[in-house]
């Protein structure tokens, strides 16, 4: 049976568990950002970075299409708990395989294993114990904690070069961290069992699942957080070449990002959801469009290049945390755990598919190219949320009209 919680109000020990477990999880996803890295020192470049990088994304869909029918035969925590055991192996493997061809594939394929489960099924767990109300809060928490790991990853790897250690350490260490958090999962899957908090089998995808929540509101928010990991995922995964092409230190890029998205999520979301969320989120994914803009005029400040860092932070940030709060809100009655299954399906189709294009664009074309294309993307983002603005407005003036 599942273990998804059945409460209305969260459990603070539980969630806590959670939120420490996702963050231990999520460094093996961090340190990725410097594949790059690795296979420059084996030398190749950033296409057969990104080649690696997207090797993810067929494994990713799989297992997000697939994660709903784990969960319900073996529990959602127990299910994230095992995709801690391939998060283990991928950074184990990037550690040890000396090859940067085909071996190389291969371990990013394990890696879309376990965090394709693991990012699928946690925002899940959070859904079924908060009240839709508060879920934008709960994501948020949940989102920053993950970010925390996410961030953390490339620091580690940073701070292993400065000690004179290799890259490698930090894919040695997300190994570590990985067994330690698949372990906190399992214990929360204990907890959960324990207590009684179980519900029917729900969370399976099917076609007439995906058909019905695809014509519902809840695809804009579908379609904007791919936009979004794909602006994500081609900024952090190329952020070594970036900074090394105009002499920055690309920490300081992961410590502004990630000192602003967790920041914001922690202290400016429960602000942020008590406001309309279209009009939050047209300001957020301005600062994402300007944050990239940045990038691309602002070559040679330090200090600008933190800034641009921070304001991407905050704007992406917070845009994931509304759009994955209305992706189960708009959810059709009864389809919610299947709109976050597509929600994060859309979400590793860009930030594991565009590394690919991007990494393409820096060969043939430089890394302002792919800003540019990023710009682009942004633009787009912004664009649906003016769209769903006026659609609203639209609406609500044929109501008066009717009255």
């Amino acid at each position: 049976m599942s273990d998804t919680a059945v409460r209305t109000k969260v459990d603070g020990g539980e969630f806590a568990v959670l939120c420490i477990g996702g963050f231990l999880l999520s460094i093996a996803y961090g340190v990725t950002f410097l594949i790059p890295v690795l296979v420059g020192q084996r030398g190749g470049n950033e296409a057969l970075a990104g080649l690696i990088i997207s090797a993810a994304t067929v494994s990713t869909v799989i297992l997000v299409i697939l994660s709903g029918h784990i969960a319900d035969a073996i529990g959602s925590a127990r299910a994230v708990a095992l995709s801690g055991l391939f998060l283990a192996a991928s950074g184990l493997g990037f550690a040890i395989v000396p090859a940067a061809g085909l071996s190389l594939m291969t371990v990013g394929f394990v890696l879309g294993i376990g965090w394709g489960t693991f990012y699928a099924l946690g925002p899940i767990l959070v859904a079924a114990i908060t009240e839709p109300e508060h879920r934008i809060r709960f994501f948020a928490l949940l989102s920053g904690s993950m970010m925390s790991g996410i961030g953390a990853g490339p620091i580690i790897g940073r701070i292993a070069t400065g000690w004179s250690m290799p890259i490698e350490t930090a894919f040695a260490f997300a190994f570590l961290s990985s067994l330690a958090g698949g372990a906190l999962y399992f214990y929360l899957h204990l907890r959960l069992t324990n207590a009684g908090k179980i519900l029917p089998h729900v969370n399976k995808i099917s076609f007439a699942a995906a058909r019905q929540v695809i014509a519902s509101p809840a695809i804009y928010s579908i379609a904007m957080v791919g936009i979004g990991g794909a602006i994500f995922g081609g900024l952090s995964s190329f952020q070594t070449s970036y900074a090394k092409a105009h002499g920055f230190d690309y920490s300081l890029f992961f410590i502004g990002f990630m000192s602003a998205a967790i920041l914001s999520r922690l202290f400016v979301a429960g602000y942020v959801v008590k406001k309309d969320p279209f009009y939050s989120l047209l300001v957020l994914t301005s600062l994402t469009l300007a944050s990239i803009l940045l990038f691309l005029v602002v070559t040679s400040s330090q200090l600008a290049y933190l800034g641009a860092a921070a304001m991407l932070g905050l704007g992406y940030g917070l845009t994931y945390s509304v759009i994955n709060g209305l992706a189960a809100n708009e959810a059709p009655k009864g389809l919610m755990p299947q709109s976050l299954l597509l929600f994060s399906l859309s979400y590793f189709i860009g930030v594991f598919g565009f590394p690919l294009i991007a990494g393409n664009l820096i060969v043939s074309s430089g890394v302002q190219a792919m800003l540019c294309v990023l710009l682009l993307l942004a633009g787009l983002n912004s664009a649906i949320v003016l769209f769903r603005i006026a659609h609203r407005a639209t609406i609500g003036k044929a109501s008066f009209a009717e009255k």
